[in-house]
């Protein structure tokens, strides 16, 4: 069910049965998604520690749901992949990680109405990949490490005529093997197949410029590490309109009726404190303005034996 909470108790929005629901709608009348939803009204109030939480946009087919994102946009991220590929080099030339950094500092946010510089992109999977608040985050078992990576993630809908329409704005965990990435970073996109969890909320209209978070791992229910994040452009390299101009430039990704996960990257890692995350340790990220923390249990699964046969 779709609901409401504009600062009092939570309220179901009537007669809309999802936020994808809501979002049809909203591009078809060609309103605002908070006109909508004022013109809707508040239907029964909802005692959020009663019921389950789902992820905030889904599709009825998970084929129609892709998830992707950016990295290098923020200057914790770049140390880090820069002094994972120094460890392999004696070079002393930057290496293309900071590379991509610089080139994200020198041109990622031009001036009003100019393109600048594309960013890094990966793409991370489809529907089907989806963790809900409070769900399982299983790492297949061929996995070489399993960390959170704590997040922004912009939400879009393709409209009839193929444009891209941003619903709004959620707490992510882009869950990520960083032990494969740092083996060889032309094992980026590997690395970067895994499940990732969406937060209980969707932040509609603007995001903040500034945004400022915590993210934790417990342990047995003791905090084994935990570290502030930020985000908001003004923590980026990229503005958010370049990094949607360079996603939505391809066609196959203005597909009526899909819906886009973008996750607009991170600074802060476990991973770079030398934490390594173990099944059953709880991954908890919060930040305003959303007032509902994501969490999330680290899970494993089997990979079966995948056999193809010749037709």
């Amino acid at each position: 069910m779709a609901v409401r909470r504009d600062g009092g108790r939570p309220r179901l929005v009537p007669g809309m049965h999802s936020t994808l629901q809501l979002a049809t709608r909203a591009c078809r009348d060609r309103m605002r998604l908070g006109e909508l939803i004022a013109q809707l009204g508040a239907g029964d109030a909802v005692d959020l520690s009663v019921v389950e939480l789902l992820a905030p946009i889904d599709h009825a087919d998970p084929a129609h749901l892709l998830l992707s994102g950016t990295g290098l946009t923020h200057a914790g991220s770049a140390h880090e992949r820069d002094r994972m590929h120094r460890a392999l080099s004696e070079k002393p030339q930057l290496s293309d990680s900071m590379k991509m950094f610089v080139m994200g500092l020198e041109g990622g946010k031009p001036p009003q109405g100019q393109r600048g510089v594309q960013p890094e992109w990966f793409f991370k999977g489809d529907g089907s990949c989806v963790v809900a608040p409070g769900g399982i985050l299983a790492a297949p078992d061929f996995a070489l490490d399993a960390g959170e990576e704590p997040e922004i993630a912009a939400i879009y809908l393709i409209d009839a005529a193929g444009n891209p329409v941003r619903i709004g704005f959620v707490l992510a965990n882009e869950f990520s093997d960083h032990v494969t990435e740092r083996e060889n970073y032309l094992w980026l996109a590997h690395s970067k197949l895994r499940p990732a969890a969406l937060g209980p909320e969707l932040l509609i209209g603007g995001l903040p410029r500034r945004i400022e978070g915590m993210s934790r791992i417990l342990r047995g229910g003791q905090v084994l590490w935990e570290k502030a994040f930020s985000s908001g452009e003004d923590n980026m390299s990229h503005s958010l309109d370049n990094l949607e101009y360079h996603h939505f430039k391809y066609a196959p990704f203005r597909r009526p009726g899909d819906v886009h996960v973008h996750f607009l990257g991170t600074g802060t890692l476990s991973f770079a404190d030398d934490v390594r995350a173990q099944p059953g340790d709880v991954f908890e990220i919060a930040a305003s303005p959303f007032s509902l923390p994501l969490r999330n249990t680290l899970g494993t699964t089997a990979t079966p034996q995948v056999a193809v046969t010749v037709l």
